[in-house]
């Protein structure tokens, strides 16, 4: 069976919440084992896929299973076994994402290392989907706290690196406390003879999807990488583009809403770019490939169905901005620059938690990718001088001048001035917009988007700009707060360390600036400083605490007065700045 290249997510009868929540994330068009491994699943098939890591399998078998799932059922309904915890959380996570419009699903991640306590509550509340280590998955079956009598599905994910890792038997002893009804889809990257042992035993008349690479060594292209960490990617991409020689980008998000958010804030930073993505006519996307042509915009920002076909000579660098959980999208998306005898470069940003996306993109194109090290802030000061210069250059050999000289002139005659003391006011005066020297992280939104106002003019993190703040308040940089809402409280056993730990990782805010933490039962409150981005509020809404989402909201709710608990400030009505802790016995928030 070979998928059509026209197909659609909207031509594989999905369920309405999971298409809702397709629309809203912005994927557009299936992969290959997409495309051929839910038609099987959602008609009840057993199956066999053969595919590589990065190919889109886990939405091959989510979404389908999803769309039959019984959500008025608080059983578990699908098992998905995975090799490592790693995997059993991002594929937790996504039947989450894809289940975003589903009200009262529930999925479990259960895995070694992690308490037991959590997953045996969450358990004894209800879940849909199970998704489990071996091992784990084998403890709660022996403890009868896990009970299969509902089970519709069991997926076997990567089942010849559970082999590898010794779990074979572990999978087939669970695979017999299943009820003997129940569809089973294994998806394994290669065959060996005990995983084919394993599907004529367990498997019946299952159906096979094989999808075969076609991704080979991609010559004429540098590739590199950066591991995304301490600054946000926004400040390290306007940060890459600072030193890199480029002509034209194609830069590669992996959503639609991105293509036009991202393309936005980097206009705003002094970048002339444009979004392309499925949403445009045909008309407006060859409008906009066309500007790319006649260098009215050095930018694209583009998802991977809007830019298929794009043949731009100009096109020096593609940047993978969102790492593609396809191999062979990675490979046409990159094939976009070093055409007809160029050479090319390709940039891909990889999440911590991204590694095996990347480890599968090596496999797939046959060569490595090299770690690339963030451009330092003298590198960056260098390249603005050094344009800056050549600037001058420039100007001098081809304007005339001859008015600006007789100014110059004037000047001096009128003023004890030095000429070079003269020039260098001259310098500052031109490149006062766009400084040369790269200012410290807390101030260079302000610099570098003077334009916009001030409460527009954050970093993407929380970090608080001194600059914005009322001038009586710069000294001891006392922040104003926001008072937030979050589900998770003292019956999840959490504590104010834990999270104040996940929204500093999250949000990339300094721990002393988040504000005071009141913990009830069910839910609590967090004081965070003004004006979160809402690229930074959407990520931290998907922060789990102790595996509980927080689910942040912005609240009205009013501090309890405490030795560590804010004050209002006067005349805001939700701003709040941060007393000294006083010296108690009790100890400080870490």
């Amino acid at each position: 069976m070979t998928s059509q290249p026209s197909i659609g997510f909207a031509d594989l009868a999905l369920s309405k919440p999971v298409m809702d929540a397709l629309k809203r994330i912005g994927y557009e068009q299936p992969s290959p084992i997409q495309a051929e491994a839910i038609p099987h699943l959602l008609e009840g098939h057993d199956l066999i896929g053969t595919a590589q890591t990065g190919t889109g399998k886990t939405a091959a078998f989510a979404l389908p299973l999803l769309s039959k799932l019984d959500i008025t059922k608080a059983k578990p309904q699908v098992l998905v076994l995975t090799p490592t915890r790693e995997l059993a959380i991002q594929v937790a996570e996504a039947f989450k994402t894809y289940a975003s419009a589903m009200k009262g699903f529930h999925v479990l991640p259960i895995y070694g290392g992690q308490g037991m306590d959590a997953q045996l509550r969450q358990l004894r509340r209800g879940v849909q989907v199970v998704v489990g280590t071996p091992g784990r998955v084998m403890d709660h079956l022996r403890r009868k706290t896990l009970k299969l009598d509902d089970l519709d599905t069991i997926v076997l994910d990567e089942a010849d690196e559970m082999l590898r890792m010794g779990f074979i038997e572990d999978v087939e002893w669970i695979l017999e406390q299943t009820p003997p009804q129940r569809q089973v889809a294994l998806f394994s990257a290669t065959m060996p003879a005990p995983i084919r042992r394993v599907a004529d035993n367990y498997l019946s008349a299952p159906k096979i999807v094989k999808i075969v690479s076609k991704t080979s060594t991609v010559e004429r292209i540098e590739q590199s990488f950066w591991m995304v960490s301490g600054l946000h990617k926004l400040d390290a991409l306007t940060r890459i583009l600072e030193v890199e020689d480029f002509d034209g980008i194609i830069m590669f998000v992996r959503t639609k809403a991105l293509t036009v958010e991202l393309a936005e804030k980097l206009e705003a930073r002094g970048y002339s770019a444009s979004a392309i993505n499925g949403d445009m006519s045909q008309a407006l996307r060859e409008r906009t490939i066309e500007q790319l042509k006649k260098k009215h915009i050095d930018i694209l920002v583009a998802t991977d169905v809007a830019a298929r076909g794009i043949d731009v000579a100009r096109i020096s660098h593609v940047v993978n901005y969102d790492i593609p959980y396809d191999t062979e999208a990675y490979v046409h998306r990159i094939g976009r620059t070093g055409r007809a005898g160029r050479t090319g470069k390709a940039i891909l940003f990889v999440a911590p938690r991204e590694r095996r996306l990347l480890r599968a993109i090596e496999k797939a194109t046959r060569q490595p990718i090299n770690p690339m090290e963030l451009p330092t802030r003298q590198q960056v000061n260098e390249k603005r001088a050094n344009d800056f210069k050549a600037t001058i250059t420039q100007v001098v050999a081809n304007k005339k001048l001859d008015f600006f000289h007789q100014l110059i002139q004037s000047y001096l005659d009128e003023h004890d001035v030095d000429p070079i003391q003269l020039a260098g006011a001259l310098a500052y005066l031109a490149q006062k917009e766009k400084p040369l020297v790269l200012e410290e992280a807390a101030k260079k939104s302000s610099a570098r988007v003077s334009k916009q106002p001030k409460t527009e003019r954050r970093s993407q993190s929380l970090r608080p700009n001194k600059d914005d703040l009322p001038k009586s308040k710069r000294g001891n940089v006392k922040v104003p707060m926001d008072n937030y809402r979050i589900e998770v409280g003292k019956k999840h056993h959490v504590t104010p360390g834990d999270i104040v730990g996940a929204i500093a990782n999250e949000a990339d805010v300094e721990p002393r600036h988040i504000g005071h933490i009141e913990l009830n039962d069910e839910h609590s409150y967090v004081e965070l400083p003004i004006g979160m981005p809402k690229i930074v509020f959407q990520s931290l809404k998907k922060v789990r605490v102790r595996n509980h989402p927080l689910n942040i909201e912005i609240s009205d709710h009013v501090a309890k007065q405490s030795a560590t608990s804010a004050k209002p400030v006067k005349g805001k009505k939700k701003t709040y700045t941060k007393k000294p802790k006083k010296k108690k016995n009790n100890k400080p928030l870490k």
